[in-house]
């Protein structure tokens, strides 16, 4: 993986969308979202022309953004300012991505059924590939907990056509799973899902907020310390009805005061801690991802269908290790 962008011309900038008045801008149902976003905030694109934009996440050193193409089996990278350039083609159908505590870059793959380790120097290892000897369906959306443990989530999505590679499905349910701190066997953390998506941790990590996309759901549970959870509740549902073409949950996000953001119809809703929904980031294409970036971490990136959008807060990311 080249990290540096590839010798092709980058993807021109696009105009801002003419319909932004009726299709961008803030719905807020109370008035804490302008806490959140200034009154009259809209999303910007930055970049369009892809096939099905994802796991957005931002390299502080460098300044850049890193997204993924799950159909068009490509990783690009954004440059703000120069535009988007190919940095790794094929690339596994590969979706959610993060950085774990020593910098190295964590990416879900499709194709592969992995969570894998890359590191700066182009060094790729797995993470996680199988349970209990059986293959993993096809790991989606990942997050590294301080301890350096990894959670993800592993749906059945890499197995369908366009999105990854069709198959048997080897494991007869749909999970969250961990990897210990420094590496292990993979352990189950939760299984019951219908198709689990994101996940994030509150800013304590006391909580894991995991949720199922055709559910329409969040789920909330208590963290041990032991890494495994309890007290599994709803924490917020009716998001949609879980059609896809319609917009569904899928990525998640939090923010530095426990406020959770996650795609939904229409763009991205905001959930306060207690699960009262503050508003809606409104965008014009059903968005899969979103991430925090930029210097203080008060910029949200939002990978949404064809296309690559940017809003400035008023507040910042949960900082995770690589953001501090």
């Amino acid at each position: 993986m080249d990290r540096k962008p590839a010798s092709v011309p980058p993807l021109p900038l696009t105009d801002e969308l003419e319909h932004w008045g009726v299709h961008m801008g803030l719905k807020a149902d109370s008035a804490a979202m302008h806490d959140l976003a200034a009154r009259g905030a809209a999303a910007q694109q930055v970049a369009s022309g892809f096939t099905f934009t994802e796991g957005p996440i931002w390299f502080a050193d460098g300044s850049y953004l890193l997204f993924s193409d799950m159909p068009g089996d490509v990783r690009r990278r954004y440059d703000p300012g120069e535009g988007v350039r190919e940095v790794m083609r094929p690339s596994n159908k590969g979706n959610g991505m993060t950085i774990d505590n020593d910098g190295n870059l964590i990416v879900c793959e499709h194709s592969t059924s992995s969570v894998v380790r890359e590191r700066p120097d182009g060094t790729r290892e797995a993470a996680a590939t199988h349970y209990q000897g059986q293959e993993l369906n096809s790991p989606n959306d990942v997050v590294v907990k301080s301890d350096g443990s990894i959670y993800f989530s592993d749906p059945t999505f890499g197995r369908m056509p366009g999105f990854g590679v069709e198959r048997e499905q080897e494991l007869d349910f749909q999970g969250v799973f961990r990897v210990p701190p420094g590496g292990g066997e993979v352990e189950l953390v939760m299984g019951d899902f219908e198709q689990p998506n994101g996940l994030c941790f509150s800013p304590d990590e006391s909580l894991l907020y995991i949720n199922d996309t055709p559910r329409a759901h969040i789920r909330v549970f208590d963290v041990q310390p032991d890494g495994s959870v309890t007290n599994d509740r709803v924490f917020a549902d009716g998001i949609g009805d879980g059609v896809i073409e319609k917009g569904v949950v899928d990525g998640m996000k939090i923010d530095e005061h426990g406020n959770v953001y996650v795609t939904g119809p229409g763009g991205v809703w905001v959930f306060d801690a207690r699960g009262n929904r503050l508003g809606v980031i409104e965008l014009p294409e059903n968005c899969a991802n979103l991430n925090w970036a930029e210097d203080g971490w008060q910029t949200l990136y939002f990978t949404a269908s064809t296309s690559l959008y940017r809003l400035e807060m008023l507040v910042a990311g949960n900082r995770l290790g690589y953001m501090r």
